[in-house]
């Protein structure tokens, strides 16, 4: 079985596909001065993009890690936003917590693993 990098850079792959699977990165949104909820919308974008490109989407979504800078006020913001994108019956297994993040204005970061067509 072949490993395919997706969007690769001198630090990391965007996604990672390999046995049927996608392995994507964290992603921090683009625009930092955004409130958590804006952030999270351009997360979910990045997201849907890196699915795409991986041959899946996020009907097939089978984890998801999510990171906090401050669980306190922004779990009800991201969650929203969240559940919005959120195709009804394929919520992944997930997992959020609060975190210092790689840059002070980064409020959320998103990591998934889903299943592809490859």
């Amino acid at each position: 079985m072949s490993i395919q990098r997706i969007s690769v850079n001198p630090r990391l792959s965007g996604a990672i596909l390999h046995g049927g699977l996608a392995w994507l990165s964290g992603q921090v949104p683009d625009d930092r001065t955004a409130d958590c909820a804006g952030q999270t919308r351009q997360v979910l974008a990045k997201i849907d993009a890196l699915l795409a490109q991986s041959g899946s989407d996020k009907t097939r979504l089978l984890s998801a890690q999510i990171w906090l800078k401050d669980i306190t006020a922004d779990f009800a913001a991201m969650n929203e936003v969240w559940c919005e994108w959120l195709p009804e019956g394929a919520a992944p297994a997930r997992a959020t917590i609060q975190a210092d993040l790689a840059s002070p204005d980064v409020l959320v970061e998103i990591m998934l693993t889903a299943a592809t067509g490859v």
